[in-house]
């Protein structure tokens, strides 16, 4: 199976591509000379970046809900309307759950907002847009973006966020194997944001939250629910001061990973794997596996 390793005059799709890694890799796709459609629930940021982009290539913006069915297929009809195809489709748009803590704490609005961006828009991104790709007959990439944090290990006090990334790299293996059972031209790759502490819009996720999913219960405020409070915690909990990934950086990494065709893109992953093997030990002695241990 042919790699792209050539992106000029592709046709690319960024789901959460206004801000944060999204937009790095809008950035890195532009300077390789793809066409990018941006595509993001938050209109203010989405006008903005695409102003600010617009020197640096051929670059729109949509809005979308991507948690919509009918909000993605708008989208994909949009785009393959203006441009004929779909070359890259990076299901990038995550939130956090809103909540953290113990499991019992999290309300069912957390599950139904969390799970609706991260899982369920993954799959929206992929009913819309891979038939089109598939019928387009022209080689193609999807990109679902999860995390460490479930993908790889769990994590306690993140339980719902984790395990919607975990449902993230599980439906993703499953589509590349898929696609070459089916004989496509589409490959699969799950991007782990990676590197260091990210600050990105996860942090105050909560500004898109629909009202109709809102937090209904008191809960006391997190210390940790900003970027700049996660970071003293880490470090505390390290005693040392933690490292910062560079987002456009980390936004080429993931696009350099699907013109390399590889279909894990992350960094560190000799740590990955110590982790992983920590992991199958437990569970071949029955046991529970070892949590991620952010510190």
């Amino acid at each position: 199976m042919t790699h792209m390793r050539e992106l000029g005059g592709k046709i690319a799709v960024v789901t959460g591509g206004a801000g944060g890694i999204g937009k790095g890799i809008v950035k890195a796709l532009l300077d390789d000379g793809a066409t990018v459609v941006i595509a993001d629930v938050e209109k203010g940021a989405l006008d903005a970046a695409v102003v600010e982009l617009a020197g640096r290539g051929n670059v729109s913006g949509i809005q979308v809900d991507v948690s919509d069915a009918d909000s993605v297929e708008s989208l994909a009809e949009q785009v393959f309307a203006a441009h004929g195809a779909c070359h890259l489709l990076f299901n990038n748009a995550g939130v956090t759950s809103g909540g953290g803590g113990r499991p019992w704490e999290q309300e069912i609005n957390d599950w139904r907002w969390c799970l609706g961006v991260n899982v369920f828009g993954v799959a929206n991104g992929v009913l819309a847009f891979v038939p089109r790709m598939i019928a387009s007959d022209e080689p193609g990439h999807v990109v679902n973006t999860s995390s460490g944090d479930g993908g790889f290990a769990p994590v306690p006090h993140a339980s719902v966020y984790a395990t919607s990334k975990a449902a993230v790299s599980c439906f993703t293996e499953a589509l590349a194997h898929q696609f070459r059972e089916a004989d496509t031209k589409l490959q699969a790759s799950v991007f782990y944001p990676s590197g260091g502490l990210l600050d990105t819009g996860l942090f105050t996720a909560t500004r898109n939250r629909p009202p109709e999913l809102a937090r209904v219960k008191e809960h006391p405020p997190s210390p940790q629910a900003t970027f700049e409070g996660f970071k003293q915690a880490m470090e505390q909990l390290r005693g040392a001061p933690v490292e910062i990934q560079d987002l456009d950086e980390l936004g080429r990494y993931a696009v350099d990973g699907v013109k390399e065709g590889r279909f894990i893109i992350s960094k560190k992953l000799d740590e990955v794997g110590a982790l992983l093997h920590q992991r199958a030990d437990a569970i071949a002695r029955g046991e529970l596996p070892p949590p991620l241990h952010l510190g």
